[in-house]
């Protein structure tokens, strides 16, 4: 089956560490293929794979300059991304808030034993 909806191609495209790295390096700013293959020891044709994965998410996009085809970072994608992830951090932001007050009480309980016991 072959995911059509947008968070899907997101996560998907995410999901390989080569495309991950190749974002970060756009976050710095427009780089030309050539420039995103350097660090990578695969050939342009694999890096351009890699490219159009990440256009078909949405997450890059690439115009044409002369005879180069600088490549940019989209990041809309990315906040569909956190917006599906939020209620699931702040669901575990208040299980550990729980655990914390919980450790807290263990603590003065324990230090309270301490000081009778003194």
């Amino acid at each position: 089956m072959i995911a059509s909806d947008g968070l899907s191609l997101t996560l998907a495209a995410l999901a390989d560490p080569t495309r991950r790295a190749i974002l970060a390096r756009l976050a710095e700013g427009e780089r030309t293929v050539t420039e995103l293959a350097e660090p990578f020891e695969m050939s342009l044709p694999a890096v351009s794979r890699h490219l159009k994965v990440l256009e078909r998410a949405g997450l890059i996009s690439r115009s044409r300059e002369a005879q180069w085809r600088p490549c940019r970072l989209e990041p809309a994608p990315l906040r569909g991304v956190a917006d599906y992830l939020e209620p699931y951090r702040q669901l575990w932001e208040a299980r550990l808030d729980r655990l914390d007050d919980y450790l807290r009480t263990l603590q003065t309980e324990e230090q309270r034993d301490d000081r009778r016991q003194a």
